[in-house]
């Protein structure tokens, strides 16, 4: 589905280059779950804009399905399959939670189908389905919003930002739910970045960043005891687990 080809992604600060993404070699296939972890400033984030293509690669090469996407914009990504979940949602004044993920659908859903979207992220459709995504809603609400209209986008590869954030434990069940029935939707997969033992431990395959690089990557049983390492834990600080 998702290869990374030695990509490279570097800044001018100062007038010196800085990286923040060094010889990254990734491949996500169909029906996995891939969940990436490290320490703040590890380049987690940039490694999703990137596939993405908010954010152009300095070098390397990405292929989706085959299809090299290096250069391609996010509209024709998103066209291929490919949707993300910003770490913090924008709020889209004027807009209904209904419009936004029947225009997500790209379909005219029925109200029963945003109902069924909006409880997979722990909300009454009845209390947001006619909401406006403005200023009155919390961060928190935004970003359950924002989780449920990515699913309603039937993308093939689903990113998303630290999905935690904002999610109580009654819900916590049900986003994981929405996850596994994702990877399994026409050879669906999701790409994660989290801390969170709970999402780590539904991975297929875990991706660690440490200083811009990917330190380990393997599947989950290999990876999640060097996480559990109080060597490793102190020196990230304990960044992991929360």
């Amino acid at each position: 589905m998702l290869k990374l080809d030695n990509v490279c992604y570097s800044v001018n600060e100062n007038g010196k280059q800085k990286d923040i993404l060094k010889n990254i070699n990734l491949e996500i296939g169909d029906n996995e779950t891939v969940v990436i972890t490290g320490h703040n400033g590890s380049g987690k984030s940039t490694l999703m804009k990137i596939i993405m293509g908010i954010i152009p690669v300095s070098s390397g090469k990405i292929y989706f399905d085959g299809v090299n996407i290096t250069n391609m914009t996010i509209t024709n990504r998103a066209k291929l399959g490919i949707s993300y979940a910003f770490q913090t949602p924008v709020r889209f004044k004027g807009l209904t939670v209904k419009d936004l993920l029947t225009s997500a659908n790209n379909s005219n859903l029925k109200v029963m189908d945003v109902c069924n979207y909006l409880s997979k992220v722990g909300l009454c459709a009845r209390d947001y389905i006619d909401r406006e995504l403005d200023d009155s809603l919390s961060g928190g609400e935004l970003k359950r919003i924002e989780i449920a209209t990515t699913l309603a986008r039937n993308a093939k590869l689903n990113m998303f930002d630290e999905p935690e954030a904002g999610i109580d434990l009654w819900s916590f069940e049900g986003l994981i739910s929405a996850f596994n029935e994702n990877k399994q939707k026409n050879g669906g997969a999701n790409l994660i970045i989290s801390h969170q033992e709970k999402i780590l431990n539904i991975a297929d395959k875990i991706v660690v960043m440490d200083n811009s690089k990917i330190s380990m990557y393997g599947k989950k049983d290999e990876i999640l005891p060097n996480l559990n390492s109080k060597r490793y834990c102190s020196r990230l600080q304990g960044d992991y687990y929360e």
